[in-house]
C-alpha cells in the first residue's frame, strides 16, 4: 500500500509506544523461518542480502535501501532472493494505548524507500549496540535512538518522494511547453494551472533544468526560432509572431544575447554555409 508520510510521522508523533526489542537476523538460503509475525508490531531494516517478505499474502521485495513494516500476529512468509544471504535489524515496539484503531499505521503493514542512507545506517547501528548494552542509561538511549532512525527513515522517504514528485512535475510541464511554446504563456498562468505555487515551479525548473521556466521558456522559444531561420526564408517578425515573441525589437534583442547574432545576421552568415 502507498503510505502518506505526513500521515504516518503523525501517527507516530501522536501515539504513546515504545522500543520491545531490537534483533539482528542472518539468515540463509533454505533456513526455515516463523509463520506468524511477533506479538508487537515492528520494523525491519535490510543490511545486506534480498528477500522477499509476504504479510498476510502480500508480497514485499526487500533490500538495502528500503524498510519494511509489519503488524502484530500476522501470517508470515519469506523467500531470499539471488541465492545469497540476507542480514536484516528488526525492530518491536509496544503501543502504550489501548485506544489506538484497529486501522491504525501500527496494525498495518507497508513498505517504505528510503534509498542509500548512510545516516540512516549509521543510526540503526548505533540503535543495535546501544541497545545491547543493557542498564537504565541504555535503554533511555535507545528510546531516543529509535525515534531518531525515525525521523531519519521519514524524512528520506519524505525527501524521495518530493524528488520524484518533482521530477514528474517539471516533465509534465516542460513538455506543454514544448506543445504550446507559441502561444501566449506565462509563467503564472502554468503555475496555477498545474495547482503549484509559482515559486515551487520555479524550484522545480532550477532544480531539473539549471534555470527557471520563464527562461526555459524563452529558450525552447530561441531554439525554435533559429531552426526556422535556417530552414526557411520566413520573415524575421513572423518567426518571431509564430513562437510566440510579439515584439520583433525584443525577439531581436534576445536571439542576439543567446546566439550572438542578431536573427537577419545569423541567418546570413549560416543559411548558406550550414558548416
Amino acid at each position: 500500500m502507498k503510505i502518506d508520510v505526513n500521515q504516518l510521522a503523525e501517527h507516530f508523533a501522536h501515539i504513546p509506544f515504545q522500543v520491545e526489542g531490537i534483533y539482528r537476523y542472518a539468515t540463509n538460503p533454505g533456513v526455515t523461518h516463523a509463520d506468524y509475525t511477533d506479538s508487537f508490531p515492528g520494523f525491519v531494516f535490510p543490511l545486506t542480502g534480498k528477500i522477499q517478505f509476504q504479510f498476510n499474502g502480500t508480497p514485499y521485495t526487500l533490500s538495502p535501501g528500503k524498510m519494511v513494516h509489519g503488524g502484530a500476529k500476522m501470517k508470515l512468509d519469506e523467500q531470499t532472493l539471488d541465492n545469497c544471504n540476507w542480514e536484516y535489524i528488526l525492530v518491536l515496539y509496544r503501543i502504550c494505548s489501548s485506544e489506538v484503531e484497529e486501522s491504525s499505521f501500527s496494525h498495518q503493514h507497508f513498505e517504505l524507500s528510503t534509498g542509500q542512507s548512510p545516516r540512516l545506517m549509521e543510526l540503526i547501528m548505533q540503535l543495535w549496540h546501544v541497545y545491547n548494552q543493557r542498564g537504565g542509561l541504555s535503554m533511555f538511549q535507545t528510546e531516543m535512538l529509535f525515534r531518531n532512525v525515525l525521523n531519519e527513515a521519514l524524512i528520506s522517504v519524505a525527501n524521495r518522494q518530493m524528488s520524484s514528485e518533482s521530477q514528474a512535475l517539471f516533465e509534465r510541464v516542460s513538455n506543454y511547453i514544448h506543445k504550446y511554446y507559441y502561444h501566449g504563456l506565462n509563467i503564472s498562468a502554468l503555475a496555477e494551472q498545474y495547482n503549484v505555487n509559482r515559486n515551487r515551479l520555479s524550484y522545480i525548473f532550477r532544480k531539473h533544468a539549471g534555470m527557471g521556466p520563464a527562461e526555459y521558456l524563452l529558450k525552447h522559444r530561441l531554439n525554435m526560432a533559429q531552426t526556422m531561420l535556417f530552414t526557411s526564408d520566413v520573415p524575421v517578425q513572423q518567426i518571431a509572431q509564430t513562437v510566440g515573441i510579439a515584439d520583433p525589437f525584443y525577439f531581436s534583442k534576445v536571439f542576439k544575447k543567446e546566439f550572438g547574432f542578431s536573427p537577419t545576421e545569423y541567418r546570413r552568415k549560416f543559411i548558406n554555409n550550414p558548416c
